[in-house]
């Protein structure tokens, strides 16, 4: 059989980063093996469901170029992709559960279900669940008489149907990162499968959906390790355990500490993104890493890291070579420790080896989206002498700005260290020696300002950072030379002009 993977996030929110995880190491696993990546929505818990949503969800996976091979707006044979409108699919099999008797209707109201825990408790059960035990004391169409059961569903009486689990057996199942795992009925709830709305739970309608829909592999995070027993057991009550797919749960992505499980108040608090993209939110907006300035490349690379590992040194991978790479045999149990030192890092990688004309055309768009109208040629330079430097794509914008915008601040600190009056004369000789210039390139500069500074015994690191910090504001950055003539010769000097007179304020109140 052909692989076929699935990525079921439900409308309730922003996709948070572990989720978009998930759906990478689906997608690599099924290019990786020829096979098909679909995208479910999952959507019967209409208490919880947020407009919008879904189309975030589906806007981050195109940014990210993540497409599904099916599903809402993909197309497909095994539709519809959209759990709230299957329901009848749903209502057919529940009754195949309640033939077989795998699974019961309980009218149990909330009242009487919280005065029956409370019971339990005081006779000294510490956590009371819907079990096999408890199941005997509630009211149930295990409990009741049929005549009784009939009425009450004649009288459209609001009631729930919940899995009947064994006592006292083994499910045992197979995970492909943890191995075997072994899990005693005893210790399982009956879960509910329909809601007193007539709409499935995850359980029931996470099991058809996967059965009907041909799914062989599922790749899901690990806080649904505890539920899987629960779905082999419905696999067993179906007759469909021929067919059940492979499980592997991921580890967890904590917090930049190490402890607990990643969330977004830890990106408002750190000051890094937990989504892909931007979500407002009623505690406010959170950008997402497109506005951080993220390739979605280095993203990528970053979060396949989270849990996963080549079994080489290589780091830096293309989504190509990724899905070359992948296999879920290197996927750590152990839960990942989300650094965002480390996305800085991978993101600067990504940006150094972009094609240069796709990051000169993605440079020159953010530099429009922000008011500046820069020449391509200046583009071209530009990039060419900051790419190295960029950790985030709005370094881009900022550096810009040094040649785009007037500059108005200077680094006073370092001015008031190193300017003097003597400076002062040597670099309106300078000036007036750059002036002379016919070609204003960085070989015709250097042969002006090099001689000068040796002929003259001054310092080459003190003048190459004034002269910096005279024409950007800041004595760090660039090469000297490749910054003046991507600057230009007619900016140079009228920035060099009004830079003595104002580091010769600055020196003053010093002084004074």
């Amino acid at each position: 059989m052909s692989v076929r993977v699935r990525f079921a996030p439900s409308p309730t929110g922003p996709l948070h980063i572990g989720g978009v995880r998930t759906a990478l190491y689906n997608y690599l696993f099924a290019r990786k093996n020829n096979g098909t990546f679909i995208l479910r929505i999952e959507d019967t818990d209409q208490s919880r469901y947020i407009s919008g949503a879904e189309e975030y969800i589906i806007e981050s996976l195109a940014w990210m170029n993540l497409t599904p091979d099916e599903g809402p707006g993909f197309g497909g044979d095994f539709g519809p992709y959209r759990q709230s409108e299957r329901r009848d699919l749903y209502t057919k099999h529940i009754g195949e559960l309640i033939n077989n008797e795998t699974a019961y209707f309980a009218f149990d109201t909330p009242g009487e279900l919280e005065a029956m825990r409370e019971k339990m408790r005081a006779e000294g059960v510490h956590s009371p669940k819907y079990d096999h035990l408890m199941r005997m004391r509630m009211r149930n169409s295990i409990t009741m008489s049929a005549d009784e059961v009939k009425s009450l569903l004649d009288a459209g009486t609001p009631h729930t149907i919940r899995l009947k689990v064994p006592v006292n057996e083994k499910v045992v199942f197979q995970d492909n990162v943890r191995g075997e795992i072994s899990i005693n009925t005893n210790e399982l709830d009956d879960k509910v499968l329909m809601k007193a709305d007539g709409l499935p739970t995850y359980h029931l309608a996470n099991v058809i959906d996967d059965h009907l829909m041909k799914i062989t592999h599922v790749i899901r995070g690990e806080e649904w390790l505890p539920s899987t027993a629960h779905h082999v057991l419905l696999y067993r009550a179906f007759n469909w355990t021929e067919t059940m797919p492979e499980f592997a749960h991921l580890p967890l992505i904590l917090k930049p500490t190490g402890k607990g499980k990643l969330s977004k108040r830890d990106g408002a608090k750190f000051g890094f993104p937990v989504f892909p993209l931007k979500w407002p939110d009623r505690e406010g907006d959170f950008d997402g890493f497109r506005e951080f300035g993220f390739l979605p490349e280095a993203m990528l690379n970053f979060l396949a890291f989270l849990g996963w590992n080549p079994g080489t040194d290589q780091e830096i991978f293309s989504k190509e070579e990724l899905i070359m790479a992948f296999s879920i045999e290197h996927i750590i149990k152990s839960g990942a420790r989300f650094d965002y030192d480390k996305a800085l890092w991978f993101n600067g990688q990504h940006i150094l080896a972009i094609d240069g004309k796709k990051l000169n055309g993605i440079v020159s768009g953010i530099l429009e989206e922000n008011g500046y109208h820069p020449s391509e040629d200046f583009v071209d330079q530009f990039v060419a002498l900051y790419k190295d430097r960029m950790k985030v794509l709005g370094g881009f914008v900022q550096s810009a700005a040094i040649y785009l915008a007037v500059l108005t601040q200077f680094e006073e600190s370092f001015v008031r260290k190193k300017w003097n009056s003597e400076l002062n004369q040597h670099f309106r000789t300078m000036r007036v020696r750059l002036t002379s210039l016919e070609s204003f390139d960085t070989e015709s500069i250097q042969d002006v300002i090099k001689p000068y500074i040796q002929d003259n015994a001054l310092n080459f690191g003190v003048v190459f950072q004034l002269m910096r910090t005279a024409l950007s504001g800041s004595p760090k950055g660039p090469d000297l030379f490749a910054m003046m003539q991507l600057m230009g010769k007619e900016e140079v000097l009228s920035r060099l002009l009004s830079a003595l007179d104002i580091f010769d304020v600055i020196q003053t109140k010093q002084n004074g």
